[in-house]
């Protein structure tokens, strides 16, 4: 009688340890993958083109496709195939690196980067129109299919590029 005493408690101890392992597990990948994008600009209102200026950090301009219509900019940005790095204290709310740009020796995404070198968040209305700069964060916006989302490193610059 004593081991079936001794083995419940202990099964249930496990089994509370696994429920708990599940739920971290699942609450470290909340994000979900980001779908594939395509490597040019999108056709008509197929999705959300993405415009990603590297300029002031040496690099060029890259241009990509989030198909079909992306529930924020920053769904836009992950479904063109671009890889988001958050800040610690502001999570992905707050975008501090596309592709590894800047690199961790020159910001360590701690905190907001300074005004004079962060990834301003542009839109514009489709192929050839005005860039404007976004009065919302990337996690609040709801671009439409068939519109440009442009990304500029630097000092609050519009992307180098006309819209796609």
């Amino acid at each position: 009688m004593s081991m079936s005493f001794v083995q419940i408690p202990v099964r249930r101890w496990l089994a509370g340890v696994l429920a708990t392992a599940v739920v971290a597990l699942g609450l470290i990948a909340v994000e979900p993958s980001p779908r594939a994008g395509q490597a040019a600009a999108c056709t008509g209102t197929s999705g959300v083109t993405v415009v990603v200026d590297y300029g002031s950090l040496g690099g060029g301009v890259q241009v990509a496709c989030a198909l079909g219509d992306p529930a924020t900019g920053l769904a836009a940005l992950q479904g063109a195939g671009f890889t988001v790095t958050g800040t610690q204290r502001w999570g992905l709310g707050f975008v501090c690196r596309i592709n590894g740009q800047p690199t961790a020796a020159t910001e360590p995404c701690v905190n907001t980067p300074p005004a004079s070198a962060y990834w301003s968040y542009w839109h514009a209305s489709g192929s050839g129109a005005a860039w404007t700069y976004s009065t919302l964060g990337a996690t609040s916006y709801n671009p439409a299919p068939g519109t440009v989302e442009g990304w500029s490193f630097g000092a609050g610059v519009a992307p180098s590029i006309t819209a796609p």
